[in-house]
């Protein structure tokens, strides 16, 4: 057991590998490597609400299951990444009810959407880790507004892209798609805003130093 890393939620991005899923990337804590996890578009929608920490008008799946583990004292202890074959991660969820401890086998998408409903660890071992793991290229500021600056500022249709829209623009457009239920478009404004935040919080860093 002491050769288990725990692993924390660190984004969402467009799978490059396959059409119509997505991404989503694990980083070790206190350590420099990201495990990358494909994902469907609706475990997407559900992940990237819960990074946002918005609520949807009616409970998700995930949301109902927490809520029914919840009604009946049934506590998720934690999610553990135990195999990777085949390119594809099996999950394990450790339940309990104070009494009695069980483990069921799950996705690991549904495993993840549901840890950060609970504040649940997740875990994941060390050799998932040496074989699926990469070191994320830090850029810098520099080289990424090089690279914004040879992108067209417009789509085809003539309208501003969703990457040249303000943090205030870009929350009020999610807020929208929540309300009417376009879970997959609000996936892409989410990515899109947590980048943004997180360029702006680096820039915070930087002045103050």
């Amino acid at each position: 057991m002491n050769d288990r890393i725990k692993l924390r939620v660190l984004g969402i991005s467009y799978s490059q590998i396959q059409t119509g899923a997505y991404a989503l990337i694990l980083a070790q804590v206190d350590g420099p490597y990201r495990i990358p996890v494909v994902i469907g578009a609706a475990e997407a929608q559900s992940i990237a609400l819960k990074m946002e920490s918005i609520t949807p008008p009616r409970p998700m799946t995930h949301d109902l299951f927490v809520s029914f583990a919840h009604a009946f004292g049934i506590k998720l202890k934690e999610v553990f990444i135990y195999r990777f074959e085949d390119g594809i991660f099996s999950s394990e969820l450790t339940f309990s009810d104070g009494e009695r401890q069980v483990v069921i086998d799950s996705r690991t998408s549904d495993a993840i959407a549901i840890a950060m409903r609970t504040q649940t660890p997740i875990y994941t071992t060390k050799e998932i880790l040496d074989e699926t793991g990469f070191i994320m290229e830090v850029r810098g500021d520099e080289q990424q507004e090089d690279d914004e600056s040879h992108n067209s500022p417009e789509t085809n249709e003539g309208k501003p892209k969703l990457e040249n829209y303000a943090i205030e623009e870009l929350e009020r457009t999610l807020n929208k798609l929540i309300e009417t239920e376009q879970y997959e478009e609000a996936a892409k404004v989410s990515e899109i805003l947590n980048r943004k935040r997180s360029q702006n919080d680096h820039s915070s860093q930087s002045n103050d130093q």
